[in-house]
């Protein structure tokens, strides 16, 4: 019997999460290994990527494994090949699947049918592995997780999804501001407020970004349009348009606050021109960290390191 996949942070608990960025932190100060020795990962995707691929294959090989790309040209999920035949054919070579797709029910497909561990490398619902970087990252800055104060603004995306979730498992308050029609999900929205009145977290939706930002340890964003959704640009940079991340929306957020997003960044878009590159951005450090968390969750699944996450029990 495989071990459960990793579709989102919804299959991990507060604990889980914990131990994992402790695990990552470890492997990020050991560096190269051997453990993976023999193991394959097998990258399926439908979108093109930097960090997400590049992570991986780097993750894999640090801890000697082999990694194989398969791109959407060369497989045709659902086209040139069915999703169970894809998932039953790569089981047969790989030790793990990271599939990075546009609609969550591939994934969920990939995942039934698959007899190896199958990884959300990013859906249209969730993307857990940006969320649990972004954890490490602001543990690595802040020392601590429980008691901070997350500001989102902007659309309640994919990645504000897994962040809210992982957020009230480990007792982060989370404040999200996006105007009508981009607000999470209300489903997302109760599960996280069942995590919250176990961890205390508190969870806050809100219009105005400047109500948000207010006090806040973190200020976030991600892009206004994702792949998939050129088509509805002009009518997405609109609505956003009050919701761009400024240095005076900023210089409301606590002194020692720090700015995170998930990048691939639209300067001038929903993030003026400079924010990126100042002394509060840890942008490029929240991309570094995709590469050693992505370790450890590689290494608890395939290494038995004595990580005893409920999702892999």
């Amino acid at each position: 019997m495989k071990a459960k996949d990793l579709l989102s942070i919804a299959d991990l608990t507060g604990e889980d999460i914990r131990l994992i960025i402790a695990e990552a932190i470890d492997i990020k100060a050991q560096g190269w290994s051997s453990l993976l020795d023999r193991k394959v990962l097998g990258l399926i995707f439908e979108k093109p990527s930097l960090r997400t691929r590049v992570s991986f294959e780097i993750a894999m090989r640090q801890l000697g494994g082999q990694c194989i790309y398969l791109s959407p040209t060369e497989v045709g999920m659902g086209q040139r090949e069915s999703v169970p035949d894809v998932a039953r054919v790569l089981s047969r070579f790989v030790d793990v699947i990271a599939a990075r797709t546009f609609s969550h029910a591939t994934l969920e497909s990939l995942a039934t049918y698959a007899d190896v561990p199958v990884i959300n490398a990013l859906s249209d619902a969730e993307h857990p592995c940006q969320a649990l970087a972004d954890l490490l990252t602001i543990y690595e800055k802040k020392g601590r997780l429980d008691g901070l104060t997350i500001a989102y603004i902007g659309d309640g995306n994919n990645v504000a999804s897994s962040l809210l979730l992982a957020a009230s498992l480990t007792g982060m308050c989370f404040r999200i501001a996006s105007p009508d029609g981009y607000t999470l999900n209300e489903k997302t929205l109760s599960l996280a407020r069942d995590y919250a009145a176990g961890s205390g977290a508190e969870i806050v939706t809100l219009k105005e970004p400047e109500t948000a930002v207010v006090g806040a340890d973190i200020v976030y964003t991600d892009v206004w349009t994702s792949m998939g959704q050129e088509a509805e640009f002009a009518i997405r940079r609109e609505a956003l348009a009050d919701y761009q991340i400024t240095g005076e929306l900023l210089a409301l957020a606590s002194e020692d606050a720090i700015f995170m997003h998930p990048l691939p960044a639209h300067h001038g878009e929903e993030v003026a021109e400079g924010i990126v590159d100042s002394p509060q951005s840890v942008v490029f450090d929240q991309a570094e960290n995709r590469m050693h968390l992505q370790k450890a969750l590689l290494a608890s699944i395939l290494g038995g390191l004595d990580i005893p996450l409920a999702v892999y029990r």
